[in-house]
């Protein structure tokens, strides 16, 4: 807590206190030294998220909420994270001082998430709210739930729902630069995961386009991300996901920006990639560019090792595809899996598979993503782009 870090976890309390719901606790050391101002969850293995060094009432927090957007808009506008795309991340939680609160910006349309008790209560809603029409005028705002973690916050079960204006669906532009205009992609609030879409990797998409050529493969392309950049330089795109829905989003996606990528059309298809990958390989199959950007394998600690052999076994397949002289761009957005556990997993896959990996770029997530020293959690996505002999 000293280094800064927020998170004080039930098994670390003295005693067994009873936590107010929702509500601000003063924190005291063994000795009875003042350490801050948290907000406490009866319910959570996470009973206190630590939000101030000062001593703080209930009724100072709406006010305190709504700074701390206002402040989160700021942060981006300074960036100059609007300029570059219209959609990114608004506020990341612990990241920006409001833990349990994630909201993002498509366009016109402004989603959010509420994963604590305290970020429940009717009047922060109310702050976040009245903030987010004051700064962004927006068309509508959406309320995107996770039914796991209101069950684990022991909060009532609702429905994802337009909650201010009429509008959930909308285009979104990122990434324009130079000779290439910015991709146009669709969004619905109905549709996606998380809050919509993977707005962590936007700026991993240009890197990427960066060193890709020829013919490339993404997989895991969910709504074609990393598949419409890479048609930015690549005469060959194919795109690989089990879900035939986010394949036809893919594929709405490129009709948006046909006239300004290089391939005619773009190979979209369902398959299991550990499958495919493992015929495609062992049948000789090649690429000059591979993308993989898979879910997160580990949701737990425990998941871990399990996690790893999975990373590898889908990295060992890419790179016995790859052409000699091409680029494999690998991801990983469990945070449970460190870089330094990410790095040493390719370098196993490189040496069972016979070929030598030059690092290119050792990324993470985009900036309105921020990664707070002290918080490990907070650096939870990673990107490396390697060279392949």
């Amino acid at each position: 807590m000293r280094a800064g870090h927020p998170w004080v976890y039930r098994s670390d309390l003295n005693g067994a206190p009873a936590l107010p719901r929702g509500g601000v606790v003063r924190v005291l050391d063994e000795c009875d030294n003042f350490l801050g101002s948290a907000l406490a969850s009866s319910s959570s293995q996470i009973a206190l998220r630590m939000l101030a060094s000062e001593s703080l009432a209930d009724a100072q927090l709406p006010h305190m909420v709504a700074e701390r957007v206002r402040t989160a808009i700021a942060y981006r506008q300074r960036l100059g994270i609007p300029e570059q795309s219209n959609a990114y991340r608004v506020v990341f939680s612990e990241a920006d001082r409001l833990p349990g609160l994630v909201i993002d910006r498509y366009n016109d349309v402004l989603a959010f998430q509420v994963l604590t008790q305290a970020m429940d209560r009717k009047e922060l809603r109310d702050a976040v709210l009245s903030t987010l029409q004051t700064e962004f005028q927006p068309a509508g705002i959406v309320e995107r739930v996770e039914p796991r973690i209101r069950e684990l916050e022991e909060l009532p079960a609702i429905s994802g729902a337009l909650v201010y204006g009429e509008k959930a669906e909308t285009l979104i532009a990122m990434n324009g630069e130079g000779d290439h205009p910015a991709l146009r992609f669709h969004y619905s609030a109905s549709a996606g995961q998380k809050t919509g879409a993977f707005l962590d990797q936007r700026e991993n998409y240009v890197a990427a386009a960066r060193h890709a050529r020829d013919n490339a493969l993404d997989v895991f392309c969910y709504q074609g991300g990393f598949a419409l950049h890479l048609a930015r330089v690549c005469a060959n795109v194919t795109g690989v996901d089990s879900s035939r829905r986010a394949l036809e989003a893919a594929e709405s996606n490129f009709e948006l920006n046909r006239r300004h990528l290089v391939p005619p059309e773009i190979d979209w298809i369902e398959a299991n990639a550990f499958d495919l990958l493992r015929d495609w390989s062992d049948a000789g199959r090649k690429f000059a560019t591979i993308v993989l950007d898979p879910p997160a394998f580990a949701k737990n600690r425990r998941a871990l090792p399990t996690a790893l052999r999975g990373y590898k076994e889908l990295n060992l397949r890419a790179l016995k595809m790859i052409e000699a002289g091409g680029v494999l761009v690998t991801c990983s957005c469990s945070h449970h899996v460190n870089q330094e556990d990410f790095l040493q997993m390719l370098s196993e896959a490189a040496i069972d598979a016979h070929r030598r990996i030059r690092l290119l770029e050792v990324r993470g997530q985009s900036q309105d993503h921020p990664v707070i020293a002290g918080i490990p959690e907070t650096a939870y996505l990673k990107c490396v782009i390697g060279y392949v002999e």
